[in-house]
Parts: C-alpha cells; sequence; structure tokens
C-alpha cells in the first residue's frame, strides 16, 4: 500500500478559535495541499465557536442509549478541552447515559479535501466512538443525502477500525454498504491518525497513512455519488445501539474517554 507524500511544513498557523495567529508545533499536509482550518485544542477549557453540540435524547438515533446534551449534564462535562486535547466523555448518572457528539463549521462545512484527526479510542463492551461527515445541505433524506464515516469502532471487536460510506445505493440498511476494517492493535487507548482524502474522483480513507479503504465514483449519478457538496466533520462517543450493543453492553465500563488531539482540514492549492 502506498503512504500519501508529504511536503509542506507551516510552523505558524491560523487559530481554530478567532482567526488570530498563534505559535503551534509545525503542520505538515498532503503534497499539492494547504491547511485551510484546524483546531489543535490548545486554547482555552472548553471548545471554540467553530464547534457546535448535538443535542438529543437517547434512541434518537440507532437506538443508542446515551443522551447528548450541550456541553455538560448537572456541573460534568461531556466535552473539555486539558492537556491540549478535546476529551469527550460519556458516563452514566443515575438510570440515564450522557456523552458528547460535536460538529465543526456544520452551517458551511468544506466541499472535497483531506480531513485528518488523531484520536485515542476508549475500550468497553457497548462502546461506538466515530469520526465521520454529514452533509451541510444534502439532497434527501439519509442513506439519499450520504454519509463518511472516516472511522468508527465498537467495543465488542476491539482495535478493528471501519472506514465505511452510505449511500442510495450503498447503505447498511440494504446490505449493501461499501467499506472496510481492519486490526490496528492499540487504536484502544494510544493515539492514531485517521484521514480521508476526498475528489471529485474517490473517497480514499487511511490510518496512519496507511490505505484502509478506496471508494471510486462510479460516474453514475447522486445514488452512488452524493459525495459533490459540502459536508462537515463530526465527532461523538455513543454507547450501546444497533450495532455498539450488538453483543451487549457493560455499563461497568462506563465512565469512559475518547481524546482527539487535533482536527485539520486541507484543500488542494489553487
Amino acid at each position: 500500500m502506498r503512504h500519501l507524500a508529504i511536503a509542506m511544513t507551516a510552523a505558524v498557523a491560523l487559530c481554530a478559535c478567532g482567526g488570530q495567529k498563534t505559535s503551534e508545533p509545525a503542520i505538515t499536509a498532503p503534497e499539492g495541499y494547504e491547511l485551510v482550518w484546524h483546531d489543535e485544542f490548545n486554547e482555552g477549557s472548553t471548545l471554540s465557536a467553530d464547534w457546535v453540540h448535538e443535542v438529543k435524547p437517547s434512541g434518537w438515533v440507532n437506538h443508542e442509549l446515551q443522551n447528548y446534551v450541550d456541553g455538560e449534564h448537572n456541573g460534568k462535562r461531556v466535552t473539555e478541552i486539558s492537556d491540549g486535547k478535546l476529551k469527550i466523555h460519556c458516563f452514566q448518572e443515575g438510570d440515564s447515559i450522557f456523552s458528547g457528539r460535536v460538529y465543526a463549521h456544520r452551517t458551511e462545512g468544506w466541499l472535497y479535501g483531506y480531513f485528518e484527526a488523531s484520536i485515542k479510542l476508549p475500550s468497553g463492551l457497548g462502546t461506538w466512538p466515530a469520526f465521520w461527515m454529514m452533509p451541510v445541505k444534502g439532497e434527501g433524506r439519509w442513506p439519499v443525502c450520504g454519509e463518511i464515516d472516516i472511522m468508527e469502532e465498537v467495543g465488542f471487536h476491539p482495535d478493528y477500525v471501519h472506514s465505511t460510506i452510505h449511500c442510495e445505493d450503498y447503505n447498511h440498511v440494504k446490505g449493501t454498504q461499501r467499506g472496510e476494517n481492519k486490526l490496528y492493535p492499540g487504536a484502544e487507548g494510544s493515539f492514531h491518525t485517521y484521514a480521508c482524502e476526498w475528489t471529485p474522483e474517490q473517497l480514499q480513507f487511511f490510518v496512519d497513512g496507511e490505505i484502509l479503504f478506496t471508494f471510486q465514483n462510479e460516474g453514475n449519478g447522486h445514488s452512488s455519488w452524493p459525495y459533490h457538496y459540502a459536508f462537515y466533520p463530526i465527532l461523538n462517543v455513543a454507547f450501546g445501539g444497533d450495532w455498539g450493543g450488538q453483543e451487549g453492553v457493560d455499563l461497568r465500563a462506563l465512565p469512559i474517554t475518547m481524546e482527539v488531539d487535533y482536527v485539520r482540514v486541507f484543500q488542494k492549492k489553487s
């Protein structure tokens, strides 16, 4: 498998919060790309205005058990920034479970690019962390609108990373979804880099620079390639549900935390 060539280095980049310049570690970009947005989670203790929280009750999608809340519940945070990381917590309080699901640039997103995040996954039966993308203004309801799953992992199949696409022709409801999965030892408990290169011709998914899955534009129109408008990145930790709870859940696993070192978006140089 080939690895993406790495070229440009930028020692000073725009801060994700407010657009002011700040000194940060050198950031490398894939060859032919430039950095257009990033969050290194080095500022403050909560997420910047570039992010929004989803707020939905348990059972909202996929029969998942967690309630998504806007930052905190009863003073306990589901998202926080500390030690240069975004930490998404999932915990139980009483008979309810609470967690975080956050969107970057929800109202504008990006059309094409290289999307990358460094993430440490939690462990435990029932866990279902993800780094994925949905359209800003998709055509039709899911799955017609399209979905790009850069990284998903479930606790009953530890360290197996999944990259998957969903659209009208290819989705899990029909059993026709397209994707791949592979064992990456240490995905639970250590940082790995998950990325997707999205062009008009294909979607290509990477783990630590190695290609995991490629989905080609077949040229058959929207039903198989709804990836022709802007999408936005999503980070979340689900618990239980149709897939995460497929082999049961262990409430003793809670609380759990997914840590994110950074999220970066690159687009091709003009």
